[in-house]
């Protein structure tokens, strides 16, 4: 999981106590997400276009 640079998503706001997810697309063909409150929890990881798609999906 180290290798992954993970930032906050610009789709969650800045307020400490929401939720937000955090995203990594520094390892090509993947991109890792998890929560932003259990940095050291489950990492889930997809393709660009299975990404693509649900964050085009709102």
């Amino acid at each position: 999981m180290s290798q992954f640079e993970f930032v906050k998503s610009s789709y969650s706001d800045d307020q400490a106590d929401s939720e937000c997810v955090e995203v990594a697309v520094n390892v090509p063909g993947t991109v890792a997400v998890r929560d932003s409150k259990q940095t050291r929890g489950p990492v889930i990881e997809v393709t660009p276009t299975a990404w693509a798609a649900f964050a085009g999906s709102r």
